[in-house]
C-alpha cells in the first residue's frame, strides 16, 4: 500500500491531470457565476469526495504510471458541448469554439488552462455566431447554454455524484403533505387531477406521478384517523364534563348535516373546543333526528357519564326533546332530571326576535332601502344629498350603507343612520323631482320605534360576537336588559307598536322560561356576584313575587351541588399538588387502604357544618369594576373548594351561543356548498373535523400530560 503522500503525487501526475479540490471548486463555481445554495455546496463536496474515493481506489489496483499507459480522463464539463481540442504541436494544445471558430488556451506542455475563461465565452454572450444562431428564440443577452437555461443566468451546475441520483423522494412523506393542504385549506379533491396543478408539482419534482381523486381521499380520511386519535387521548383524559353544541346545516340535495362540537375545559382551567363529528340527517324535522346523532357522538366518543348539556340552534320541539332525555336517561345519568340539559342558542334567539321586528316594519324598510340605494348609488345623487345635509345643518356624522338582507345588524345600522337624516330625505324630494317613494314622517317614526327593540338586540349579539372565552356569567345582564326594556315601553295606542311590543314580550318570556335556571346559576359561580345579582334582577321586575323565583334559583343549585357530592371526593392537597400516582393507579392503594381522605371529610365535616357552597354563598363579593378571570379564580381556589370548584368548572363549560363570531348575526341556517355536498358523508365529516383539529397542531399532545395528571390529581 502507498503512503497518502504517494497517493496524492500518483494522482497528480501529467498524466493524470487532476485538480486538487480546491481547484476543482474554482472549476465548476468560479466567482463569475451566481452563489449557490448551502445544499448544492453539499453535493458538490459529496461529488469531489466520491472522486477522490474512486481514484484513491483505482491507484491501490494500477501499476505505477512508468509500467501503465496514460488514462485520458473522460471530460464531463458542459463547455465541451460547445468547444473542440485541436492539437497545433506536441506540446501546444487550442480550444476552437464550434460557433465562431475562435480559439482559446487549453494546455501548454503540462500546463493545463481549465475552462473557466471558455464558459465565459458562451455563457456572457462574447459568441457572435452563438447570438446569431439563438436570435430567432431569445432576445439579445439571453442566449443559452444548453438551449434551455438562460445566459444571463449563470449555467446550473450538473450533479455528477451518485448522491444526486439517490435524493430520497418520500411518497408516503410527499402524500401527507397533499392531504393536508387539501383539508387546511378546503381545496377541492378533484384539484390533483387537475393538469395545472400536475405540471406545477412535477416542475418540481420530476418524479412525482399523478394521483387520483381517490388516492388523496383515502390519505384525508387516513390524516383525520390519525388525528381522531390524538384528541381521543385528550379528552379521555380531562377532568370535568363536556357540553355539546349542535349546528344543523342545510345543502342543496334537501340533506341535513349536524355539526357537532364538544367543549369542555381542560386540565389547566383552559376552554377548549373540538369539532366531534358531522352527522347527515335525511329528515332533520324529525322528533328522532336529533337523538340519532347526539348518540353517535356519545357512542363514538366514548362520552357516556361526561354529557353535562346540549345546545341547539334548531327549534326541537317537546317530542324530540323526549326523546332525547329517554336515550340519556339510559346512557347518562342526568344532573338534576336533565334541567340543565337543554339549552337553545341564544345567538339564533336574537336573530330570532330582530327578524320578528324587521318583519313587522318590512314595508318601512323597503321605503328606507329605496332611499339609501337612491343616494348611494349615484354619484351626483350623494353630492346633492350632501350639499342639502349643509343647508339644513343636520349634526349626524353617521354614512349611508346599504344592509346585507343575511345579516340583520347590518339592516338596524341603515335604519338608524337614515333616521338620523330623516330631515334630509324628507327635503330631498322637493329639490329633486326624480326621487319618490320616500317614508312619511309616520313611517321615520316608526323607523325610531324598531331601532329602540333592535338596539338591546344588537348589543347583546355583539357581545357574542366580540367576546372569547366563558361569557354566560355575563350575558344574564344582556338578557334581562331586553326583558325589562320590551315590559317597559308603552305603546299610546299606535297599532304597530302595540303589535310589536306582544309579540316581543311573548317571545322574551318564553325564551327565559327555557333558560333562566342554566342563565341564572352561571351566574351565581361568578364570586363578582353570586346570588346578589339574581336577586336585584327578579326584585326589579317581579315585586313582591322575586322570592318565589328566587327560591326555585336556589333550590335547583342546592340539588346541583348535592349530586356533586355524592361523586367521589377529591383527593388531598398533597397529592393534588404533587401529581404523583405512579404507584397509586387505584384509590384503595393509596395510604391507609384510601381512609386518608375519609379522615380529611370526618376532619372537614365536624369542625364546621356549612357545605362549601353556603360558605361560598355567605363570603363577601369581589370587586365588580375590574375584569376578572373566572375560571382562573376557581382554579386558585380549588383547594378551598374541591366539591364547588368541580361543579363550577362543569357550569361554566356551558355554552350560549353555537354560532361562531362572524355568524351571530346571521338570518338564515348556513348551507353546505355543492363541492362538499357530492362527497360521501364520511369524506365530509373527515375534511371538517381534521381541519378543526390541526388549527391547534401538537397543542393538544402536550395538554394530554396536563389533563392526565389534574384528573389524578383531583381524583375526578
Amino acid at each position: 500500500m502507498a503512503t497518502l503522500e504517494e497517493k496524492n503525487q500518483l494522482i497528480s501526475t501529467p498524466e493524470n491531470q487532476m485538480a486538487t479540490l480546491e481547484e476543482k471548486n474554482q472549476l465548476i463555481t468560479p466567482p463569475e457565476y451566481q452563489m449557490v445554495t448551502l445544499e448544492e455546496k453539499n453535493q458538490l463536496v459529496a461529488a469531489l469526495e466520491y472522486q477522490m474515493t474512486t481514484l484513491e481506489e483505482n491507484s491501490r489496483s494500477t501499476p505505477a504510471p512508468e509500467t501503465q499507459p496514460s488514462m485520458r480522463r473522460k471530460r464531463k464539463s458542459m463547455v465541451w458541448e460547445h468547444f473542440t481540442i485541436e492539437t497545433l504541436s506536441s506540446d501546444c494544445r487550442r480550444a476552437f469554439c464550434k460557433q465562431c471558430r475562435q480559439s482559446f488556451a487549453y494546455s501548454m506542455g503540462s500546463k493545463v488552462s481549465g475552462t473557466s475563461h471558455l464558459k465565459r465565452h458562451i455563457a456572457k454572450g462574447t459568441c457572435l455566431a452563438l447570438l446569431h444562431n439563438q436570435g430567432n428564440r431569445q432576445t439579445r443577452g439571453t442566449p443559452t447554454m444548453n438551449g434551455n437555461s438562460s445566459v444571463s443566468d449563470p449555467p446550473r451546475r450538473r450533479c455528477r455524484s451518485r448522491n444526486s441520483a439517490s435524493i430520497s423522494f418520500d411518497l408516503d412523506h410527499f402524500r401527507q403533505k397533499i392531504a393536508r393542504m387539501m383539508i387546511v385549506h378546503d381545496y377541492p379533491l378533484h384539484m390533483v387531477e387537475h393538469p395545472g396543478f400536475v405540471n406545477f408539482v412535477k416542475s418540481l419534482e420530476p418524479r412525482y406521478d399523478m394521483m387520483s381523486f381517490n388516492t388523496v381521499q383515502g390519505d384525508c380520511v387516513s390524516g383525520y384517523l390519525r388525528e381522531k386519535q390524538k384528541v381521543m387521548k385528550f379528552i379521555e383524559c380531562l377532568p370535568g364534563r363536556v357540553c355539546l353544541t349542535l349546528n344543523v346545516w342545510t345543502s342543496s340535495q334537501s340533506l341535513s348535516y349536524v355539526f357537532i362540537t364538544g367543549h369542555f375545559i381542560d386540565g389547566d382551567w383552559k376552554p377548549q373546543k373540538r369539532i366531534l363529528n358531522v352527522v347527515v340527517e335525511p329528515y332533520p324535522n324529525s322528533d328522532a333526528a336529533l337523538s340519532h346523532a347526539v348518540a353517535s357522538c356519545l357512542s363514538d366518543w366514548s362520552l357516556e357519564g361526561k354529557l353535562f348539556s346540549i345546545t341547539f340552534n334548531h327549534p326541537v320541539g317537546g317530542p324530540g326533546r323526549e326523546n332525547l332525555r329517554s336515550l340519556l336517561c339510559v346512557r347518562d345519568p342526568l344532573i338534576i332530571k336533565g334541567q340543565l340539559l337543554f339549552g337553545n342558542c341564544s345567538a339564533h334567539a336574537l336573530s330570532s326576535f330582530a327578524k320578528d321586528v324587521l318583519w313587522e316594519g318590512r314595508e318601512i324598510i323597503k321605503k328606507v332601502r329605496y332611499s339609501v340605494k337612491y343616494v348611494k348609488t349615484t354619484e351626483s345623487h350623494e353630492q346633492k344629498f350632501r350639499e342639502l345635509k349643509q343647508q339644513l345643518q343636520v349634526p349626524s356624522e353617521k354614512g349611508l350603507s346599504l344592509d346585507n338582507q343575511a345579516q340583520w345588524n347590518t339592516t338596524y345600522q341603515m335604519l338608524v343612520a337614515a333616521s338620523e337624516l330623516k330631515e334630509v330625505f324628507s327635503c330631498l324630494d322637493t329639490s329633486d323631482p326624480n326621487y319618490k317613494e320616500a317614508p312619511s314622517m309616520e313611517d321615520w317614526k316608526r323607523v325610531g320605534i324598531m331601532c329602540t327593540y333592535l338596539k338591546p338586540l344588537f348589543d347583546a349579539a355583539n357581545f357574542l360576537a366580540s367576546r372569547t372565552g366563558p361569557t354566560q356569567n355575563t350575558f344574564f345582564h344582556e338578557v334581562w336588559k331586553m326583558h325589562d326594556l320590551y315590559h317597559s315601553i308603552t305603546s299610546h295606542g299606535d297599532p304597530f307598536v302595540i303589535s310589536l311590543a306582544e309579540i316581543m314580550q311573548e317571545k322574551m318570556d318564553k325564551y327565559l322560561k327555557e333558560c333562566i335556571l342554566a342563565l341564572a346559576i352561571v351566574v351565581v359561580m361568578d364570586p363578582r356576584f353570586k346570588m346578589k345579582l339574581i336577586e336585584f334582577s327578579f326584585l326589579r321586575f317581579y315585586g313582591e313575587e322575586a322570592g318565589k323565583y328566587v327560591k326555585i334559583i336556589d333550590g335547583g343549585l342546592h340539588e346541583l351541588f348535592v349530586e356533586y357530592v355524592r361523586l367521589p371526593l377529591p383527593l388531598t392537597s398533597a397529592y393534588a399538588e404533587d401529581g404523583n400516582f405512579e404507584n397509586n393507579t387505584k384509590t384503595e392503594e393509596i395510604s391507609d387502604n384510601g381512609l386518608t381522605d375519609c379522615d380529611v371529610y370526618v376532619e372537614t365535616t365536624s369542625q364546621n357544618t356549612k357545605s362549601e357552597l353556603e360558605q361560598y354563598l355567605e363570603e363577601s363579593l369581589l370587586p365588580r369594576h375590574q375584569e376578572m378571570d373566572v375560571l382562573k379564580w376557581w382554579e386558585e381556589n380549588k383547594l378551598n373548594y374541591p366539591t364547588l370548584s368541580k361543579m363550577a368548572r362543569d357550569i361554566l363549560t356551558m355554552q350560549v351561543s353555537t354560532a361562531e363570531p362572524d355568524t351571530v348575526f346571521d338570518t338564515e341556517i348556513k348551507e353546505l356548498d355543492s363541492y362538499r355536498s357530492s362527497l360521501r358523508p364520511e369524506t365530509v365529516e373527515a375534511l371538517v373535523c381534521a381541519k378543526d383539529w390541526l388549527r391547534y397542531g401538537s397543542e393538544a399532545s402536550t395538554e394530554v400530560s396536563n389533563a392526565l395528571a389534574e384528573v389524578k390529581g383531583l381524583g375526578s
